[in-house]
């Protein structure tokens, strides 16, 4: 029994990317196709107890870490699983599901499995897969990560703006419930990957493990508000303009959901501090671009960013909108990116930089970050959390 191997080509890729559904607006992939090299994945080895009635689908960071779209749904054939696919970025970072988080693979245990990695070599390979176990399969229950001080906040917060529901969690400073101090607040996007392993599918920023160390040390209390991302609305909601390619950007209204109606709840339940000096967001890839906007379009709320590999790509609006906006010269922006990410996200980092520089945005309160080895993951942008945090907020 041979495996047919799909060969995607650039066009009927570029075809999907804009026509794969009825709804334009879905947008595929979180980086523009960088040519016609490809790399080919076969599944070789699957559980004793895997059902090849299913199917299974590859998903990473350059489709948006959907859980499963069509489009990127393996080739079955005589009980092989196939595909093909160009190349998004120098490297590329993935799991394959059958098509959902919760039926993501897994370690024979349940426990979870890093990110797969592939960097493209110059020539098409072909790359043979083992997958151990699927995550529904195992009877083994992960366990959570998350530290005592997270709490969730709501299962189903309302976004009347978008007629969505979202999940809130909140991260407290340890003495929360035993002090009446307030506290500075950060919004941070992603909300799955923040906190617990168990809830994200790229691995956890373990902000809450950070923020806990840092206030042992030196008694720096922070609230954290995370927002689970959108599934497959995502790449919508963090884009804050339409793109002729890629399609609807829903991130202006999403933008106006943080700041007219998640934010004055948040001030009136917690002990926050609210104004803007104390008032932070944070974002990586796309929610990268989404937090960028969002300072810049309400200054007056947002004092400080953290941007973390932003898809400036996804929205070329955003260098004479920044250009436009550089004058609040009260606002902080921590840029990061690893140089281990493409040219071309580096050199849209950098040009935004000299954007921010040539206009009147005032140089201290600019850090551009060019980290070695850092790529396009939950990995770097842990790493950087701690150094973005420590500047912003002054922490020693």
């Amino acid at each position: 029994m041979k495996a047919v191997n799909l060969q995607v080509n650039l066009c009927c890729v570029m075809l999907c990317l804009c026509c794969a559904c009825k709804d334009k607006s879905v947008l595929v992939s979180d980086n523009p196709i960088l040519g016609d090299e490809q790399v080919s994945f076969n599944i070789a080895a699957l559980p004793e107890h895997h059902d090849f009635s299913t199917d299974i689908y590859i998903s990473g960071d350059f489709e948006g870490w959907s859980g499963g779209r069509e489009q990127f749904k393996l080739v079955k054939q005589d009980q092989k699983y196939t595909l093909s696919i160009p190349k998004y970025r120098h490297t590329i970072n993935f799991k394959f599901t059958r098509g959902q988080w919760a039926t993501v693979e897994c370690e024979s245990d349940g426990h979870p499995i890093k990110n797969r990695e592939y960097t493209f070599t110059g020539k098409n390979d072909t790359i043979p897969i083992s997958i151990v176990n699927w995550k529904d399969l195992t009877n083994e229950e992960s366990p959570s990560t998350a530290q005592h001080n997270v709490i969730v906040f709501d299962e189903a917060f309302d976004i009347p703006q978008l007629e969505r529901q979202r999940r809130i969690s909140i991260y407290l400073p340890p003495n929360y419930e035993d002090s009446t101090d307030r506290y500075p607040v950060v919004y941070m996007l992603d909300g799955q990957n923040l906190f617990d392993a168990k809830t994200s599918y790229t691995g956890e920023w373990e902000v809450d493990e950070t923020l806990n160390t840092l206030f042992k040390k030196g008694r720096f209390g922070l609230i954290v508000v995370a927002i689970d991302h959108g599934g497959e609305s995502r790449l919508k909601e963090y884009a804050p303009w339409d793109h002729e390619t890629y399609g609807k950007g829903e991130g202006r209204a999403f933008t106006d959901f943080l700041v007219n109606t998640l934010k004055p709840v948040i001030d009136n339940t917690y002990r926050t501090k609210p104004d803007k000096k104390h008032t932070a967001i944070m974002g990586s890839s796309m929610g990268g671009l989404l937090t960028h906007y969002a300072a810049f379009a309400y200054p007056e709320v947002f004092g400080k960013a953290g941007v973390f590999s932003p898809s400036y790509w996804r929205a070329p609006e955003c260098y004479e909108f920044t250009e436009r906006k550089a004058h609040q010269g009260d606002l902080k922006v921590y840029l990061a990116v690893g140089d281990q990410e493409g040219a071309h996200t580096i050199e849209n980092v950098k040009r935004m930089t000299n954007i921010l520089k040539s206009s009147s945005f005032p140089r201290e309160h600019l850090l551009t970050s060019i980290v070695e080895d850092g790529r396009h993951n939950e990995t770097f942008w842990k790493s950087e959390f701690k150094n973005a945090i420590s500047w912003l907020f002054n922490v020693n």
